[in-house]
């Protein structure tokens, strides 16, 4: 053997175990709770929709997760579309380097994995400070949320190593427990017939509502909190039928997400009665604590053991996002390594088929992301989320615009699907959606990460940097290689 086969065999994983995610593994079931956990239901409502109620348009805020819905879906069917010829774990950047050509598709790969990697730190974050005040509060005792951060990782990486079907199962249990108690609340709400101004239907859905105020804000939070269903082509691979699967499973979860966050925060709103919503929002904000907003009338509908309880769905919501992101970037970690584009060794998988290596990387990256903010005293509230969570916002839309655009280019190249509404119409009608949205995500960026104008300016041109970077990156793997 040669010194050069020998360097070979020391750097590529075995053939056996390299490239090959798990087939039939996941069902539409299956693939709609990752969908969900990241969307993380009462994180999004109990956080996202206190704030678009005090500073967007009040009382029809709930109106704003119908528009960014409605948005969504426009983009989903050309998204799905799209799924139906190109089946991979790296998703947006194989869209968008199909459609638009390898330099964008490499350069939105890097954006994809920022995207996640960003979100799942913020969730640590906020993750991190829920679970310290929790064990300080039943058990006395005095864990600093990086702490209860650095055990999640561990335990993140163990579920993920040990495959997409426990996973699903893990996810499963706490994506029913926060639906479970929202959804009880709301139709308990609906049933008595609203609070003491009725459900007021009007003030909450009507047009001249949901322009009142600044409806602009409240749509860049309802689109904030509904990031993640595109998780569902990552799955595809391993997905039953992804041609049938994926679809479905798309669609299912932007119309349940958005129902669902629609109808929730319309409850709470009716709980305190339309004209006292906003105030009510304004002073949960000023309080500290903007999930008093949406814990207090559930406490009050089913009495005090809910105080008690929410704060642990908050924690076990936070924990089934973090989990559903890991697997979404060690999954462009695995892809991106299995094109060549990344070291060799991260497509490797281990013995129940789950991208093992690249799941280590990616906790990794996890780690070197929070530990900065502990080591210099930061809020993780109030800088870690706040700020990871914006970054995730921008650049994921930015994905989406560019998927919408690769998806036009592609099938009016390729002709492999003719149907107007679904290559064309759609997807420029949720393009010009996404380009509005993006706007108002720029021009609303300091409010969305609460913070000031100078960071805000410099975590945006983040974005477009790590674009470049990801343009670059590829074209010198491609003259590496030739």
């Amino acid at each position: 053997m040669d010194s050069q086969t020998a360097v070979r065999n020391q750097t590529a994983p075995d053939a056996s175990t390299a490239g090959k995610l798990k087939p039939n593994s996941l069902g539409v079931l299956g693939i709609l709770f990752f969908v969900l956990s990241a969307q993380a239901p009462l994180t999004g409502v109990a956080g996202a929709a206190p704030i678009a109620v005090a500073i967007g348009n009040g009382a029809a805020a709930p109106a704003a997760y119908l528009a960014a819905g409605l948005i969504i879906l426009l983009f989903s069917v050309g998204f799905v579309a799209m799924g139906r010829h190109v089946v991979d774990a790296g998703a947006f950047y194989r869209y968008i380097g199909k459609g638009l050509g390898k330099d964008l598709g490499n350069g939105s790969a890097g954006i994809a994995l920022f995207a996640y990697c960003a979100v799942q730190a913020a969730m640590y974050g906020l993750y991190g400070a829920t679970l310290s005040g929790l064990l300080a509060h039943y058990a006395g005792a005095d864990v600093p949320w990086w702490a209860c951060a650095l055990v999640t990782m561990a335990i993140v990486q163990v579920l993920g190593a040990l495959g997409i079907e426990m996973g699903a199962k893990v996810l499963a249990v706490f994506v029913l427990a926060e639906f479970s108690i929202l959804g009880a609340f709301a139709v308990v709400t609906l049933v008595k017939g609203g609070g003491p101004e009725g459900l007021g239907l009007a003030d909450t859905f009507s047009p001249g509502a949901a322009l009142d105020g600044a409806p602009g804000v409240a749509l860049m939070f309802a689109v904030a909190s509904m990031i993640g269903f595109e998780a569902t082509a990552i799955y595809g691979e391993e997905a039953r039928e992804p041609r049938r699967t994926v679809p479905r499973a798309t669609y299912l979860a932007v119309v349940l997400v958005t129902g669902f966050f629609a109808f929730a925060s319309w409850m709470v709103i009716s709980s305190y009665g339309a004209s006292k919503a906003t105030a009510a929002a304004g002073q949960a904000l000023e309080s500290g604590d903007s999930t008093v907003f949406v814990f207090g009338p559930i406490a009050a509908q089913f009495g005090g053991w809910a105080n008690d309880v929410l704060p642990i769905l908050l924690a076990t919501s936070l924990f089934a996002g973090i989990l559903a992101f890991h697997n979404s970037a060690n999954r462009y970690l695995f892809s991106l390594s299995r094109e060549g584009l990344l070291p060799r060794r991260l497509s490797a998988v281990n013995r129940r088929h789950s991208p093992g290596t690249a799941g280590f990387v990616q906790t990794a990256i996890a780690v070197l992301l929070v530990i900065p903010f502990a080591l210099a005293g930061k809020d993780p509230v109030v800088t870690l989320f706040s700020w990871g969570s914006g970054i995730a916002v921008l650049a994921i839309m930015l994905l989406y615009f560019l998927t919408s655009a690769s998806v036009v280019a592609f099938f009016r190249r390729e002709r492999l699907d003719t149907r107007p509404w679904n290559t064309l119409i759609a997807p420029v009608l949720g393009a010009l959606g996404i380009a509005g949205a993006i706007w108002l995500i720029v021009e609303n960026f300091t409010t969305l990460i609460g913070g000031d104008r100078t960071t805000a300016v410099w975590l945006q041109m983040a974005v477009p940097a790590v674009l470049v970077l990801g343009v670059l990156a590829g074209r010198l793997t491609r003259s590496a290689r030739a």
